[in-house]
């Protein structure tokens, strides 16, 4: 056994969940142990007890206990980070919507997580970001997230106190997303407000939220039809105001008209058979508006649909220029 490490938070790990910290950090500390070192207070920060699911600020001391017997040096960041294929960096260059000294936006596409999970391994973006560095010696940071099958624009911080802004400002109603979706059926009201409490569902669920109005939290979602192809499917433009996992996958399912493609929340009802319609999920992150980091100036930033949901739009008839603007119709809700 080794001795008790106090070592400070980099800016490079800004925001990020303890757990996930150990694990980038300390690769061979498994979540039992990582567990059991919380539980019995040996792991602190800033001297205080702390959960797995904290997020850390730069600048912060986490206390690692002694180490087990053959656990490796702390490796470098540039040692533990992959090295990005080619093929990937510019996938990613390519994605870019918009760049400035302290942001990028990306076009995140369909199919690729944000973060590390289970069964991804090294194949997120969060692992692919020395992609996204240009002229600069930092990685740029995470400051939001999408679901892995969710395309659409995705900011990231080019530094720290950027990262921390713009993340400030998704937490508060600073930030506002506007999303596109199609959806199988037509909701009953062409425009409305869905405000439905979601919780985790327990045991072997998985990541799948449910209505929940005693224990979960609240969730209030704006929803329009912008158009409709018979009863079959639905174009809807939403403005999440609360920013719950899979909150929008959730309340259309709840409505009774669920996305096209995610099974995970309708089930054999959310694909429509026969059409030659994609079965990936047609949720797309269409802009973002938010207050710039440096200068506080609106920053409005609009991604072009994935190809699949392009095709999708194109079968149904539905025309791109009937949307308007991004947030209009919402402005006075």
């Amino acid at each position: 056994m080794n001795s008790v490490q106090i070592l400070a938070v980099a800016e490079d790990d800004a925001d990020i969940r303890l757990d996930r910290w150990f694990k980038r950090h300390y690769p061979t500390v498994g979540h039992g142990l990582l567990e059991k070192w919380l539980r019995t207070g040996q792991v602190r920060v800033d001297g205080k007890r702390a959960k797995a699911n904290q997020r850390l600020n730069p600048g912060q001391h986490v206390r690692v206990p002694p180490l087990p017997e053959g656990e490796a040096p702390k490796p470098s960041p540039e040692s533990r980070r992959p090295v990005v294929d080619e093929k990937i960096a510019r996938m990613l260059r390519d994605a870019v919507l918009y760049m400035d000294d302290d942001v990028i936006a990306l076009n995140k596409p369909a199919g690729i997580a944000v973060q590390g999970g289970t069964g991804t391994g090294d194949k997120h973006i969060d692992a692919w970001l020395d992609a996204l560095m240009f002229d600069r010696d930092d990685r740029p940071r995470l400051v939001h997230r999408l679901d892995k099958d969710t395309s659409g624009v995705l900011l990231l911080g080019r530094s720290a106190n950027a990262a921390a802004k713009l993340a400030a400002a998704f937490k508060s109603r600073a930030a506002r997303k506007c999303y596109w979706a199609l959806v199988v059926g037509v909701p009953k009201l062409r425009q409305g407000r869905i405000d439905a409490a979601l919780a985790k569902l327990p045991g072997r669920a998985g990541e799948k939220m449910a209505v929940d109005e005693d224990e979960g939290k609240r969730a209030v979602t704006w929803y329009r039809v912008v158009d409709n192809a018979l009863r079959k499917a639905a174009w809807l433009e939403m403005e999440p105001r609360t920013g719950r996992t899979h909150q929008l996958r959730a309340h259309t399912a709840l409505m009774g008209t669920p996305i096209m493609g995610d099974g995970k929340y309708g089930g054999t009802e959310a694909f429509i058979s026969g059409t030659g319609v994609s079965r990936k999920m047609h949720l797309h992150a269409r802009a973002v508006r938010i207050p710039h980091p440096r200068t506080g100036k609106e920053l409005v930033v609009v991604a072009p649909l994935p190809e699949h949901m392009e095709k999708s739009f194109e079968f149904f008839g539905f025309d791109l220029s009937s949307a308007g603007k991004p947030f209009d119709a919402f402005e006075q809700d």
